[in-house]
């Protein structure tokens, strides 16, 4: 399976990973780490080394508690210049940059993005999509409720029993939306949102049954990373401690159709999904 962006395709034939350059100073697990432009490309360089495929640059934190929404300026103060030194850095890296917004998303491809991660899968701004359709991005769509202060609180996470049906309904309205717009479907991956408007038993039924996502043909990206129902399986408070829960987690989904996975630990999410992968196809030849 190839994914089409601005810049190229990715193969995801295999499992990719996504690593998290967060450029925010409040994140719920790691605000405030990368006070300067140095700090992130310092960082992103890392990750890359430690094996990530894809860079997702954020601005604007979706944190669990007091998240609030980030004025368009202050957002691309933080994103576009981390975005223009990895380009000018990393000539072929695919770079996506994590916004709701329009403005955001537009400036950003420009500086050099080459595609768009929307948690809100184009809900909360009606330019998005037509944006990433004339600039030929790929883009990500995120299952979630509500807006940038209420989408990963549980404010929202009211389902009626079938959980995922609920996910894959909404996510393929998403996309059909986005294919309207004018947005290719070869461009477009599916994330089902952990975490975001899912208490803890919503978040497991969506990994058990990945697989009713993965057969529509998408691309499916899962971004469990450090989440709040890791630490509350596990009983690790500490967002940054979630590291083995989290791989956990990413190998559960690789078997269940996932070959993107966003993580902020991305040497250890790399190389269990790599073992888990090998194990996979080898049971198939």
């Amino acid at each position: 399976m190839l994914w089409h962006h601005a810049t190229g395709v990715l193969d995801i034939g295999a499992p990719r990973v996504v690593g998290i350059v967060n450029a925010t100073p409040d994140s719920f697990s790691d605000g405030g780490r990368l006070g300067s432009l140095d700090d992130a490309r310092r960082y992103a360089d890392r990750l890359i080394t430690e094996g990530a495929d894809v860079i997702d640059v954020g601005g604007e934190s979706t944190r669990p508690q007091g998240a609030v929404p980030v004025p368009p300026d202050e957002e691309l103060r933080r994103v576009v210049p981390v975005i223009a030194a990895l380009r000018a850095a990393h000539p072929e890296l695919p770079i996506s940059v994590d916004t709701v917004k329009a403005r955001v998303a537009a400036e950003a491809i420009a500086a050099g993005a080459s595609i768009v991660n929307d948690v809100s899968a184009f809900r909360l701004d009606p330019d998005m999509a037509a944006v990433c359709a004339r600039l030929g991005v790929g883009v990500i769509l995120m299952h979630s409720r509500g807006d940038v202060s209420t989408m990963a609180t549980f404010a929202h996470a009211n389902y009626a029993g079938d959980v995922m049906g609920d996910v894959v309904s909404e996510l393929l309205q998403a996309a059909d939306r986005a294919i309207d717009c004018g947005v290719a479907r070869e461009r477009i991956v599916l994330d089902p949102g952990i975490g975001f408007a899912k208490r803890r038993e919503h978040s497991l039924a969506v990994l058990a049954q990945l697989r009713r996502l993965a057969i529509l043909g998408f691309p499916v990206m899962v971004g469990v990373s450090r989440k709040r129902f890791i630490g509350e399986i596990t009983g690790v408070d500490a967002a940054a401690d979630r590291v083995f829960g989290t791989v956990g987690a990413n190998v559960a989904a690789l078997e269940r159709g996932a070959r993107l996975f966003r993580v902020h630990d991305v040497r250890a999410s790399r190389e269990a999904l790599d073992v888990a992968w090998a194990v996979m196809t080898t049971e198939r030849k």
